[in-house]
């Protein structure tokens, strides 16, 4: 009971697939069962598509490779294309999924950044109402018509679906209120000294850490080593004054704590790809 499911035919998939939006991604099967019950799929060669599969209620698992990994409510996983594998709901507390097969240009390297990322970060995706609606806004889109404009659409929400599971931890690092570990801190107070220059021992003295450890963490979360993201910040902020003000290059370079205005302009450049005067002459045309 409640079981929906669709699954495209070969003439609606062969247009999706050259369409210049859907080739990037498309989805080929779609469906939702609840309390699965003696659920289960064995492929010997895999399916030609990649498989989502998010469990809200009861229990399964999926072996791949040898390797069984036990499914539980909130918890999500992504079979890849071409690889032997099979699952099936456990016979006691049968699972409810919602899944897509799903292919495309981008779909390898969405599935090489879910494979990328700490496991432990899947197994606990937030359950909530919106999900399921927008599961449900996209079934609709797909289940009503064929309209090219309306199975594009379907299949950019789609990415965007399976993108918010993929990059849960990427949401989750958003949500940490400022200042909620000690590389918050270091950004706020650099934002807040633009025109001040400091050195990595002066940094690390001041909130107490070692250089090393103060310089690893800081990259780990930033992707930026701290004195290359400060002169990043420095940049961005004369962006804005070329931008709005009429301050002349060298009363910006003050102000963002270069004493050397040509040094100023050799690091702009290196940011930006052009010299704060070629910049700016850009912002006014």
């Amino acid at each position: 009971m409640g079981q929906k499911i669709i699954v495209f035919p070969k003439s609606l998939l062969e247009q999706i697939k050259t369409n210049s939006i859907s080739k990037h991604f498309f989805i080929t099967d779609l469906g939702y069962y609840p309390v699965a019950n003696k659920h289960s799929r064995k492929r010997k060669k895999g399916a030609k598509e990649y498989i989502f599969i998010y469990c809200t209620k009861g229990n399964g698992e999926i072996t791949i490779k040898n390797k069984t990994i036990h499914i539980t409510p909130n918890h999500f996983f992504i079979i890849p294309k071409n690889t032997k594998h099979k699952y099936m709901a456990d016979k006691k507390s049968p699972w409810s999924i919602y899944w897509f097969h799903f292919d495309g240009d981008f779909a390898s390297a969405i599935y090489d950044r879910y494979s990328q990322t700490d496991s432990v970060n899947y197994r606990n995706i937030p359950f909530s109402k919106s999900i399921i609606d927008q599961f449900s806004k996209i079934f609709d889109l797909f289940n009503n018509n064929y309209l090219l404009n309306h199975i594009e659409y379907a299949n950019l929400l789609s990415l965007n679906f399976i993108s918010s599971f993929v990059y849960n931890d990427s949401d989750s690092i958003s949500n940490i209120p400022q200042n909620d570990d000690f590389v918050d801190s270091i950004k706020e107070f650099l934002l807040n000294n633009l025109e001040k220059n400091f050195t990595l021992d002066e940094l690390a003295k001041k909130f107490n850490y070692s250089k090393s450890y103060l310089h690893t963490k800081f990259k780990v979360k930033t992707g930026y080593p701290v004195l290359v993201f400060f002169k990043l910040k420095k940049v961005q902020k004369a962006c804005e004054f070329l931008s709005y003000t009429d301050l002349s290059i060298k009363e910006i370079s003050y102000k963002v704590g270069f004493d050397d205005p040509l040094y100023f302009s050799r690091t702009f450049k290196k940011f930006m790809g052009k010299s704060p005067r070629n910049y700016k002459q850009n912002q006014r045309k």
